[in-house]
């Protein structure tokens, strides 16, 4: 699975997040514009010493996304979404597309596209989750239903349970 940032705006979610892909074999898409700078200190503050180990992709725009990968499944996370984030069934390259954080994804990247959003469930009065906590729970319920992928190494705390 890989993560879509499309246009974030706070360079420590995004630290967040890339230690999330790091520490998962995930790559990370940024759509531009970006509301800061990947080599700001903010963002390689939150990601510690993982950067090395995250692959940051970084795209002008989400058509030149799906340019190149058209074949990928895309899921859009949206609190308008009638499905649940655990109701989809998760494949090896799905692509989890996020929005920024003050708005959340466009109305018109979502249109025609109802059957592929998802949500994650909360009380009505709650707005929205914190977009790196949004896209652990939503990642994590994603590689649980594909028995984690390439974390049974030998000494991994999955195995130690």
């Amino acid at each position: 699975m890989e993560i879509v940032l499309y246009e974030p705006e706070i360079p420590g979610n995004t630290g967040n997040i890339a230690r999330l892909c790091a520490a998962n074999h995930m790559t990370l898409h940024l759509i531009k514009p970006l509301g800061f700078s990947i080599d700001d200190k903010h963002v390689k503050r939150a990601g510690l010493d993982y950067w090395h180990l995250v692959d940051v992709q970084v795209h002008e725009n989400i058509q030149e996304l799906y340019e190149k990968y058209p074949d990928r499944r895309y899921f859009y996370a949206t609190t308008k979404a009638k499905h649940t984030h655990s109701e989809v069934k998760y494949e090896i390259g799905d692509m989890l597309v996020f929005g920024p954080e003050t708005r959340g994804l466009p109305e018109s990247l979502l249109e025609g596209k109802e059957d592929t959003c998802i949500r994650i469930p909360m009380v009505d009065e709650a707005r929205s989750l914190n977009l790196s906590n949004a896209v652990a729970i939503i990642a994590y319920e994603g590689m649980r239903q594909l028995d984690y992928p390439d974390l049974k190494a030998e000494g991994n705390w999955i195995q130690s349970k």
